[in-house]
């Protein structure tokens, strides 16, 4: 699952990046995301009457799930809308595919690193830090 958790990623992130890039001009954003959450929505719903069909997951731990949520899920609904809506007008300003992904997760990157590092007490070395410096320098080099 280690390699096949950060595969999933991989993978919808370029799709992602390919579906947000081809979203037609003429539509307005909120309407896109709204038919993105529907769609999102059913997938969620398909997967877990399968998982229901397979014993993987019943009704009573559904209900148990639910009141097991924290703020974090409430929040990252929020964050999704900001996430998805941001990178469809960066597209519709004019963004390059292969430009506005890597500029932003670079900066994310070097972001959370503080936050790792100050909040989650995660460690820092000498080669992540030759990291950094390496994706600052890309970060340069790519936006010149």
């Amino acid at each position: 699952m280690y390699y096949t958790s950060i595969a999933i990623v991989i993978i919808s992130n370029i799709f992602y990046h390919i579906f947000q890039k081809s979203i037609s001009q003429d539509v307005n954003p909120f309407i896109s995301l709204f038919v993105t959450y529907v769609m999102s929505l059913i997938a969620c719903i398909v997967i877990m009457l399968y998982q229901c069909h397979t014993g993987e997951l019943n009704f009573s731990n559904v209900l148990t799930a639910f009141k097991g949520l924290n703020w974090a899920s409430y929040g990252l609904g929020f964050v999704i809308v900001g996430l998805e809506l941001g990178f469809l007008l960066a597209y519709r300003a004019g963004w390059n595919i292969s430009i506005a992904a890597l500029t932003t997760y670079i900066v994310v990157a070097l972001l959370l690193l503080p936050i790792g590092v100050f909040i989650y007490n995660e460690g820092i070395s000498s080669l992540k830090i030759m990291g950094i410096l390496l994706c600052l320098s890309g970060l340069f080099l790519i936006n010149r």
